[in-house]
């Protein structure tokens, strides 16, 4: 039933997509969200935002799932159709309550990619007669007991995956331009949880200044590694719009400390007579 809710939410959006010429040209902020995952040594770090946008309509909800015991620990962020992730997940966890194990984390990354492909078999056909594309990419992260380390993956449509390694440290899902200059300036395996976090709320918080389809509360999720123990945290807007603003100040502080010799030569063109 709560699939059949879900896409009825779906249908409802694409009438108003189609009535709406100012909805029509931003198509993307259907399924954008953000979703963001680090790994440095010293483990994992993840951000999501909550708002769900279908129309005009905005309602928050949970885009983290995790699953851990002993010696086991995952947690799966999406961005696309809503209702495409939440039958996905409940595919997938019914998998693991039948009691499959997974020994790896790449295998349980396997399991979760066919059972999108199961829906997109169940699925995409009437989606796209409908007007949707089938769409969920995907976050997975942490570590199961024989990985010799914390892993991060980020797995397609399709079913197939890529996993992060040292040379590319975080990877953002859903509405990524905004925020990806502060990770890539900032960020490295090295960095620390705390710097991770930090540069993750920011890169958030650029991206929520510039795109209204993303905003609070946020979930924030940490790992450490070899701790087999996921520890999650909601924010909310009065939490850290100190953060925000500071951020803000210093931003400008530091503009009007860049040197400004360099822009003579154009300027003086100003005043070129001939």
């Amino acid at each position: 039933m709560c699939f059949i809710i879900e896409i009825v939410i779906d249908l409802i959006y694409l009438i108003n997509h189609y009535l709406s010429p100012f909805t029509r040209s931003q198509d993307h902020r259907y399924i954008m969200t953000y979703c963001l995952g680090i790994k440095v040594k010293e483990g994992l770090v993840a951000i999501a935002d909550t708002r769900i946008t279908s129309g005009t309509d905005t309602t928050v909800k949970k885009k983290i799932y995790i699953e851990q015991k002993d010696n086991y620990s995952i947690f799966i962020m999406t961005s696309g159709l809503r209702s495409v992730r939440d039958k996905a997940i409940t595919y997938f966890k019914e998998q693991i309550d039948e009691g499959t194990e997974f020994n790896k984390l790449y295998k349980a990354v396997n399991a979760f990619g066919e059972q999108v492909r199961r829906v997109a078999g169940e699925d995409k056909a009437s989606l796209e007669k409908s007007g949707f594309k089938f769409n969920l990419t995907t976050i997975i992260g942490g570590q199961l007991k024989d990985d010799d380390e914390h892993k991060l993956f980020l797995l397609y449509s399709e079913g197939n995956w890529v996993e992060l390694d040292q040379g590319s440290p975080f990877v953002i899902i859903g509405n990524s331009g905004h925020g990806k200059p502060i990770l890539q300036r900032t960020l490295s395996s090295d960095s620390s949880m705390e710097l991770a976090l930090k540069t993750g709320f920011l890169s958030f918080d650029s991206t929520r200044a510039s795109a209204n389809d993303v905003e609070f509360p946020i979930d924030v999720m940490l790992y450490r590694k070899d701790s087999y123990h996921i520890v999650e945290h909601r924010y909310e807007k009065k939490d850290l719009e100190s953060i925000s603003a500071q951020w803000a100040d210093e931003l400008k502080e530091s503009l009007q400390k860049i040197p400004e010799g360099w822009m003579k030569a154009a300027f003086d063109k100003m005043d070129d007579k001939d």
